[in-house]
């Protein structure tokens, strides 16, 4: 997964990234807030148990890493700055 930077396209993600990004910029888009794990988790048709969780969560915490998501409250997340989902 690329490092996000200014004009890099959600494109360059794998799919299941770039279905996180749209997620979260509908999220943002309908002004509900950050969203937790465990409710992208439902939302994706998985149950809320920990070992179901575990997967997104992890996908979730490296697209933190590489700046395309920002975690302003722990556990919480959304997009980053400048990042157009």
């Amino acid at each position: 997964m690329p490092v996000w930077r200014e004009g890099l396209d959600r494109s360059v993600l794998l799919m299941d990234d770039q279905r996180i990004l749209h997620v979260l910029a509908d999220h943002c888009r309908l002004g509900q807030g950050p969203l937790p794990c465990q409710e992208m988790a439902a939302l994706f048709g998985m149950d809320e148990v920990p070992a179901r969780v575990e997967a997104p969560c992890s996908k979730v915490k490296r697209l933190v890493a590489r700046g395309w998501l920002a975690e302003r409250q722990p556990g919480r997340f959304t997009l980053a700055p400048n990042v157009i989902g």
